[in-house]
């Protein structure tokens, strides 16, 4: 599909036609929303660096300079932060029960969407790290994160990753590629699984989700 991606109109050139994924396929795909606040923020890098903000987002220390086991950088390296590090830090540390304070709970779900967004919405090509811009982009109040459009963020993120890995010598690509092959799949039958089945969740499985979005179905 990258190979038939064209720059200048965003479309996929095919023997059929041009087509594209739009706004509206991302929203019934992900569920996420596509109107409200643009997601921007600063380019410029704080005075000392991302680190200070970094930490005080996350509520707890972390180390800057000891490498990571079997890696070249520390987990706070450069305004990013490693996924393996956090992940294995909140699973190994963190235990959340009713005694548990309120503003404690908060925090964990906060890192958790640090976490989803930076890896899975907006990854990039290592998927090691986590940029430190979506630290103060999921800071603040829950109701006005919510409001603020993900779909079209996610959607234009896409849109530039396949622009680059559409030109001569592109070996990778990152971004929210899953979206990609979900609309193929939808769109483009004959790429599709030949019996989805094993694909899909089971109906016991989708129970204990509230409304799940199509592609998770």
């Amino acid at each position: 599909m990258a190979e038939r991606w064209r720059s200048e109109t965003h479309t996929f050139h095919l023997a059929k036609g041009e087509m594209t994924i739009t706004l509206k396929d991302v929203a019934i795909l992900t569920g996420l929303p596509i109107s409200g606040d643009a997601i921007i923020g600063s380019t410029t890098k704080p005075e000392g660096g991302s680190g200070p903000l970094i930490l005080a987002e996350l509520g707890f220390d972390m180390p800057t300079t000891t490498p990571i086991q079997g890696r070249g950088h520390p987990p706070l390296n450069a305004g990013q932060v490693s996924i393996l590090w956090l992940v294995t830090h909140i699973q190994n540390e963190v235990e959340i029960n009713d005694e548990t304070p309120e503003d404690q709970v908060e925090l964990y779900a906060r890192i958790y969407l640090i976490g989803l967004v930076g890896e899975f919405l907006f990854p990039d090509k290592s998927n090691r790290w986590i940029q430190g811009i979506w630290f103060s982009l999921l800071n603040g109040d829950w109701d006005a994160i919510g409001e603020k459009s993900w779909g079209s963020a996610v959607l234009a993120g896409l849109y530039r990753e396949l622009c680059t890995c559409s030109k001569v010598g592109a070996k990778q690509a990152s971004d929210a590629m899953f979206i990609l092959q979900l609309w193929v799949w939808e769109h483009l039958p004959m790429f599709s699984p030949l019996d989805p089945r094993p694909y899909r969740r089971a109906d016991d499985e989708l129970n204990f989700l509230q409304n799940p979005t199509y592609g998770v179905k």
